[in-house]
């Protein structure tokens, strides 16, 4: 590993978790500006194609749905058709007729930029105001600097949005680092002709690694059933962060490009680094909500 890439990968870690310890507003903003610059590579690929999607229309929009799940989270399922139709309205008065393609890749870009990220919001924003199925305190506050922690050395008063984005975020870490050097040291079965240098060993390393900080973190939140609740969410977002990372790995290979952007040394773009988070905010927010109250019966 460079010095470079070693370098931005402590700094996006410092900021991210910042981002995540202040919450609020501060995060709406944070992830606000991960989106627009991730977006706008991904319609750098589009283009490559030869493909003229809505990019600005869909930019905007995706912000739209980033500021409801902030302020009325339950609106975002009813936004994203409303916007989907707003991108075909303004396709529709293009001069030049609008293809297929430009049609699928817009509203792509705003599921793929939009819609997913947005749970990211939730998870962080919206959870610390929904009481969990068990017995926890939860502790929320309007002043937005590390919500007005009453103890921070004990967890049951930290904000259990806090806790879950900060869990999620430590078994997605947990996937890709221990997925690139157990892969890089051990690996020999190449996982998929999208992304050659990915491999078998590598994979399951670091699904079990998400695994592991699942179950860990789901024993220090007092999870009930901590090690099956834990590992089931540890494992669902290792197979979502590879998922999300072979997804990126298509579009650039379709693309004919090996980076998604140059914005970060060492390390190429936005969608680079963050591929691995964008089917994974939607499936841990729902397993919270859905499948962790199973746990408690």
């Amino acid at each position: 590993m460079s010095w470079a890439r070693l370098f931005s990968a402590i700094v996006a870690i410092v900021v991210a978790l910042a981002a995540i310890g202040l919450g609020g507003w501060y995060f709406v903003v944070f992830f606000g500006a991960i989106v627009f610059l991730g977006e706008r590579e991904y319609f750098q690929l589009v283009r490559a194609k030869g493909i003229a999607p809505a990019a600005k229309t869909t930019l905007v929009l995706s912000q739209v749905l980033l500021l409801i799940a902030a302020i009325a989270p339950d609106l975002v399922s009813v936004a994203f058709p409303l916007a989907g139709g707003v991108i075909c309205a303004y396709l529709l008065f293009q001069p030049k007729l609008a293809s297929i393609a430009d049609i699928s890749t817009s509203i792509l870009g705003l599921f793929y930029g939009g819609l997913l990220p947005s749970y990211w919001i939730r998870l962080r924003v919206e959870l610390d105001r929904v009481p969990l199925p068990f017995d926890r305190t939860i502790v929320a506050s309007p002043v937005p600097f590390f919500e007005n922690w009453s103890s921070p050395l004990s967890l049951e008063n930290v904000p259990q949005g806090l806790c879950i984005t900060l869990l999620a975020f430590g078994c997605i870490w947990a996937a890709d680092i221990g997925a690139y050097f157990f892969g890089k040291t051990f690996g020999r079965t190449r996982l998929s002709a999208v992304s050659p240098k990915k491999t078998v060993e590598g994979a399951i390393f670091g699904i079990a690694s998400s695994t592991a900080i699942g179950a860990f973190g789901a024993w220090c939140l007092g999870w009930p059933v901590w090690l099956g609740s834990g590992a089931a969410m540890g494992l669902a977002i290792g197979l979502a962060s590879l998922m999300g990372d072979l997804t990126e790995s298509m579009m650039k290979r379709d693309a004919g490009v090996k980076d998604s952007g140059q914005l970060i040394p060492g390390h190429g773009g936005i969608l680079d680094r963050t591929d691995s988070y964008v089917f994974t905010a939607p499936l841990v927010y729902y397993f919270v909500m859905f499948v962790l109250p199973l746990f408690v019966l």
